[in-house]
């Protein structure tokens, strides 16, 4: 938001204002950092102790616990991603079918899977492949996760596609119309790549939140980057200081996707300002030429 657009909104602070605000925000920090001492202080068993912090200076806790926890934890998630695309585009383009039937089956899924919680359907998922023989082994861990994160995903990204199609003008859908495009072609071929272009930003947010719900997989055993650590802070006892690890690995992957859909975001943003200028520009050509009169 813009300083313009929200000195619109509300009035600017004046001197007392902005004093005050100063002294809240320093008010706050002090208060966080007392209380983030307090809170070192209270576990310093377990975080300010060089022997916790030890076993991840050896090589053999990052080839044996970490990267295969992190591989684990990827994999799924880059599965997960893949599937709940194919699943949202199915549904979305379901809701926004003319058919009355596939469109009210398609909301129902919506809704349903959107309600759920990721992790009763992974649970869900676990126990039927483990009572029907289905799957065993490391399989079953994996694609409970897998599935849990598909349809919850699949039900957002449906979602996302349907308000991304609502939100074109409507002289996109009858452009198509225009040229003899049927329904169905008009949201295939006019509408729907415009909607996930438009919606890409939040698409790509949405991987984050599927890399995060991974970490539910430690309740049916999937032998995630948290189950791994899990398993070694339980032979070191340094749960805290694993946990710790893990956040960082987390915080770290997540900022590097929220960044590069911060640079999809501009890109997209970019080139729709230069079709803009390109369609809102009309070439003048003949200017101060002979054959053109000035009183014209």
């Amino acid at each position: 938001m813009s300083a313009q657009s929200s000195s619109v909104i509300f009035d600017a602070p004046g001197p007392r204002g902005r004093a005050l605000s100063r002294v809240v925000g320093t008010v706050g920090v002090l208060a966080c950092l007392v209380i983030g001492a307090a809170f070192l202080w209270a576990l310093r068993s377990q975080l300010l102790t060089a022997s916790k912090w030890e076993p991840f200076l050896e090589a053999s806790t990052w080839t044996n616990f970490v990267l295969p926890g992190l591989l684990q934890t990827l994999q799924a998630a880059a599965l997960s991603v893949l599937t709940a695309g194919v699943v949202g585009v199915l549904l979305g383009v379901g809701r926004l079918s003319h058919v009355k039937p596939i469109s009210w089956a398609s909301g129902v899924l919506v809704e349903f899977f959107r309600s759920v919680p990721v992790l009763v359907m992974m649970v869900f998922f676990y126990y039927v492949f483990l009572y029907s023989g289905a799957l065993s082994g490391d399989a079953l861990p994996f694609l409970s996760v897998v599935l849990g994160l598909t349809f919850y995903n699949g039900s957002v990204i449906a979602e996302l596609i349907r308000s991304g199609v609502h939100s074109l003008p409507s002289g996109q859908r009858e452009a198509g119309w225009a040229i003899g495009l049927t329904r169905e072609q008009t949201l295939w071929n006019v509408l729907l790549p415009q909607a996930v272009t438009a919606m890409l930003p939040s698409l790509l947010s949405q991987m984050v939140v599927v890399l995060k719900d991974t970490a539910l997989g430690y309740i049916v055993t999937y032998p995630d980057l948290l189950r791994s650590l899990g398993t070694l802070a339980s032979g070191k006892s340094n749960i805290l200081a694993a946990l710790l690890v893990a956040a960082v690995i987390y915080i770290v992957i997540n900022y590097a996707l929220t960044t590069f859909a911060g640079w999809v975001e501009t890109k997209v943003r970019t080139r729709r300002a230069g079709r803009a200028v390109g369609v809102g520009a009309v070439p003048v050509t003949g200017i101060g030429s002979d054959n053109v009169d000035p009183a014209d």
